[in-house]
């Protein structure tokens, strides 16, 4: 079942208080191998919010792949959705430890469409990782904002304890 919540808008009274008046809903829900419309709802979302339609758009992977990724337990895809329509989600993986018996989850990708933002949209997106990642055992959920990216480090900071780390793509080799 998924997790529904409630946005706040604050509208005046004749008071100097503001008084909350609940006006949409969205619920959270994460995606499995039935739901290869919604995964590509998500990645549209993503090529417009990160304005990288090559990557997330141009070579999308046929139904019968994608079906079998959202079918791993290792990969965590949660949705926002409103209406029936994809607003937000997450791409998160589970990556086991081997120095103890635990895990870690990365927080690869998160966005919420425009129209949707400042609603607390992402903040419930993590929260429901953090649920998992309890109910997994992962020991910590981590993330990378890049720099520039002023809205995600707020939301990271205040949810979370920075590190400062460096981060580099290396370039698979075949060997000769």
């Amino acid at each position: 079942m998924p997790a529904r919540f409630l946005t706040p808008l604050f509208r005046r009274t004749g008071h100097r208080d503001m008084v909350p008046r609940m006006i949409s809903e969205f619920a959270i829900r994460r995606l499995g191998a039935a739901d290869v419309d919604s995964m590509r709802a998500l990645n549209a979302l993503y090529a417009d919010a990160f304005e990288d339609h090559e990557t997330y758009r141009h070579d999308r992977p046929g139904d019968e792949w994608l079906s079998r990724q959202l079918g791993k337990d290792a990969i965590i895809l949660l949705v926002a959705e409103e209406d029936g329509r994809v607003v937000g989600g997450i791409t998160a993986y589970e990556l086991p430890k081997l120095e103890q018996a635990r895990s870690e989850i990365y927080l690869y990708d998160l966005a919420v469409d425009a129209a949707h933002r400042r609603r607390g949209i992402a903040a419930a997106l993590i929260a429901e990782l953090q649920h998992i990642a309890a109910s997994t055992g992962a020991w910590a959920v981590f993330v990378q904002a890049d720099h520039g990216d002023d809205p995600a480090i707020a939301l990271y900071t205040k949810l979370g304890v920075r590190e400062d780390v460096m981060h580099f793509d290396l370039p698979p080799r075949r060997q000769a």
